[in-house]
């Protein structure tokens, strides 16, 4: 599986396979195997490369807090569809208002405006399904919807327009 990984500004390409403890783990050219096993609550035990490691892993406001020998880490992670979807999706500004547009093929699942709502950056415009995962696409402006061109059970192709805000 693959993952977006941010740290401090820099974005990487995360891939993980492997289970039961013994994993693959490659980051850009950089290819490890680590044996890794969930001691207690968070506490992660890692072999890496012959060196053992222990890892505190904690959730902190949808941020990964990983403190290991002596540093703390803060990484944001998203699977790497989600990611892809969230940010070639959202408002494209043009003459005609900020449009959202399919990110891919897909269902609408849920439609949580109407035209004349107002709307923050980060509120949900439509949901997708795509790939057996539902995606929220959300405003990145606040603004007004003046149109809804879809409707929960429709199909979507890539580029289809779903929401026009002003």
């Amino acid at each position: 599986m693959k993952f977006v990984a941010s740290l401090g500004g820099a974005r990487e390409i995360v891939e993980v396979s492997g289970g039961d403890g013994r994993y693959r783990v490659v980051i850009g050219d950089q290819e490890w195997q680590v044996d890794a096993r969930l001691s207690a609550q968070g506490i992660c035990s890692l072999l890496v490369g012959g060196v053992s490691y222990v890892a505190d892993v904690a959730d902190r406001e949808g941020a990964c807090v990983v403190e290991v020998a002596g540093e703390s880490y803060t990484i944001d992670v998203e699977e790497e569809t989600r990611h892809i979807i969230r940010t070639r999706s959202g408002a494209k500004a043009g003459e005609d208002g900020h449009t959202v547009r399919a990110p891919m093929p897909g269902k609408i699942t849920h439609v949580p405006v109407a035209p004349g709502d107002a709307v923050a950056p980060g509120d949900t415009l439509v949901v997708v399904e795509a790939m057996k995962m539902e995606n929220e696409l959300k405003a990145s402006v606040a603004g007004t919807v003046r149109e809804v061109r879809v409707q929960a059970g429709q199909a979507v192709n890539l580029g289809d327009v779903l929401v026009v805000v002003d």
